[in-house]
C-alpha cells in the first residue's frame, strides 16, 4: 500500500446485499422482535427464518439471541444447533451441514476489506461449515473458511484457513509464568 487509507472514497464494490433496502427493514424488525429475544419459541424463529429466505432442515434447535445478518445468505442442514448469542455476519453465504454444532458466542464472519484497497473495498468470501463439525464456544470463524466433515474448532480459537475432515484446532491455553509464591 503505497499510502494512508482514504475511506471517503469507499464504494461497498464487490458486495451485494441481495435484497432492497424495504426487505432488509423489514428483516432487521422481524430479527428484533421475533428471533433474538429469550421468550420466542425455537420453532417461531427458524419460520421467520424461513420466511426471510433462510434454508433450515428440520429439527434445527435456533437458540436465543443469535443474530443473522441476512438470512437469504444462509443454509442450514437438518438437526443443527446454533447456540446463544451465536453471530452469523453472512454477507456471503454461511452454509451450515447437519448434525453440526455452532455453540455460544460463536463469530461466522464473511466479510472483511482489502488491506491493499486505497478506499479499503470488501474482500468477502463465503464460510462452509460441514456435517457433524462442531465449532465450540467464542470461537471466530473467519471468511473463505471451510471447517470439514466432523472437526472440532476449540472455544476461543480463531480460524483463518480451511480445517480438514476430521481435524481438531484449539486456541492457545493460558499459562501461568512469573507466579509470585505466597506467604501465608
Amino acid at each position: 500500500m503505497g499510502g494512508r487509507r482514504s475511506l471517503a472514497g469507499f464504494t461497498g464494490a464487490g458486495y451485494d446485499k441481495g435484497r432492497g433496502i424495504a426487505w432488509q427493514a423489514a428483516w432487521q424488525l422481524a430479527s428484533s422482535l421475533l428471533v433474538m429475544p429469550w421468550f420466542v419459541p425455537a420453532k417461531l424463529r427458524v419460520k421467520v427464518l424461513r420466511a426471510f429466505g433462510a434454508r433450515i432442515g428440520d429439527g434445527v434447535n435456533f437458540r436465543s439471541g443469535v443474530r443473522v445478518h441476512w438470512p437469504w445468505k444462509l443454509t442450514i442442514g437438518d438437526h443443527a444447533w446454533i447456540g446463544e448469542r451465536a453471530w452469523i455476519l453472512n454477507l456471503e453465504p454461511v452454509m451450515i451441514g447437519s448434525d453440526v454444532c455452532i455453540s455460544q458466542g460463536v463469530f461466522l464472519c464473511t466479510g472483511s476489506h482489502d488491506r491493499h484497497s486505497p478506499t479499503f473495498e470488501f474482500d468477502n468470501g463465503p464460510i462452509t461449515i460441514e456435517d457433524g463439525a462442531w465449532v465450540a464456544a467464542r470461537a471466530t470463524v473467519l471468511r473463505g473458511v471451510t471447517v470439514g466433515r466432523d472437526a472440532v474448532v476449540g472455544a476461543t480459537a480463531l480460524v483463518t484457513s480451511d480445517v480438514a475432515p476430521g481435524a481438531v484446532v484449539l486456541a492457545p491455553r493460558a499459562s501461568v509464568r512469573g507466579a509470585v509464591e505466597s506467604t501465608g
